[in-house]
């Protein structure tokens, strides 16, 4: 049977990028909206303890991508999450997109990715006292140039890539991608050559339509919100089926709160939350209790 990973993004309801971190948000960035803001910032405790919670109750250990300003601005909860046995992957310093989300172009230098990418790398690491050797791109924004410097900076693992056929958040055709992983090829994020880059991607899961060839995106994030848990279910069943594969979410999926109504752009985005959500990912994790669920840097290991 093939395995699959568990993940989870750890970023609250500002690091979207209707509100910070993007060529159209509200707020330049993260520093930027804690110079302004005067209101309640943490959304993202409460529902975080909630999920540890459940996958306790599952018995699951799962991946969490960590924004690293998490650490700064939420005091224990990174390492709460590491204390429960649990991996921590990166998910940028300030989850800020780095390639534009139209043209795909990059919104800074290789150098300051890499700068600020190991400034994450390190933070994380010292905080939740284990080697951080994987990385998932603040809105799944990513550019082949990316997965060299993360190769370079001490990287194993990249998992930012959703192939389907409704967007393509890359700077890549994707050509020949499909949910399971691969060594993409250098400067790119097609599959490489025997020469290509060391480091492995992890793309997420698909369902593939049967009879029509149309790829609906069933890894979970914004998807779990609006799709039935049925539909996700199909897709990560069949991606088993080619391979490992991934599933995720963010703990303030689960908020049931109202969160401040900041933001352009996106008045739907939050629509769907709360204890709906929590419902559809018990429903996957019930169905899925079966399936060998490894860390990703084990499946990496296995990988290399």
């Amino acid at each position: 049977m093939n395995t699959l990973s568990i993940t989870v993004d750890i970023e609250d309801w500002y690091h979207i990028p209707s509100v910070t971190g993007s060529p159209f948000s509200v707020y330049k960035d993260v520093d930027e909206f804690f110079d302004k803001w005067n209101g309640r910032y943490d959304y993202l405790t409460e529902p975080t303890k909630r999920v540890l919670d459940m996958l306790d109750e599952f018995d699951v250990k799962a991946t969490f991508f960590v924004v690293a300003d998490v650490a700064d601005h939420y005091p224990g909860l990174v390492e709460s999450i590491a204390e429960r046995g649990h991996e921590i992957g990166c998910h940028g310093l300030h989850h800020a997109c780095k390639i534009d989300p139209k043209t795909k172009k990059p919104l800074m230098s290789v150098k300051d990715f890499e700068e600020r990418t190991l400034k994450a790398k390190e933070m994380l690491e010292r905080v939740c006292k284990q080697k951080v050797v994987g990385y998932r791109a603040p809105n799944a924004l990513v550019g082949g140039w990316m997965l060299d410097s993360l190769e370079k900076i001490g990287f194993k693992y990249d998992s930012s890539i959703s192939v389907n056929s409704l967007y393509n958040k890359t700077d890549s055709s994707l050509e020949g991608v499909s949910s399971y992983p691969y060594y993409p090829k250098k400067n790119g994020l097609e599959i490489g050559e025997e020469k290509g880059k060391k480091i492995v991607e992890f793309p997420w899961a698909y369902w593939n339509v049967f009879g029509f060839n149309f790829k609906i995106p069933t890894a979970g994030g914004p998807m779990l919100r609006f799709l039935g848990a049925h539909v996700v279910l199909k897709g990560l069943k069949q991606s088993l089926k080619r391979g490992h594969t991934i599933f995720y979410f963010h703990p303030i999926d689960i908020s049931n709160e109202k969160f401040p109504v900041v933001g352009k752009g996106r008045p739907l985005y939050w629509v769907v939350k709360g204890n709906v959500v929590e419902k559809k990912i018990r429903y996957i994790l019930k169905n899925l209790k079966d399936v060998n669920k490894v860390f990703l840097k084990d499946a990496a290991g296995e990988v290399l």
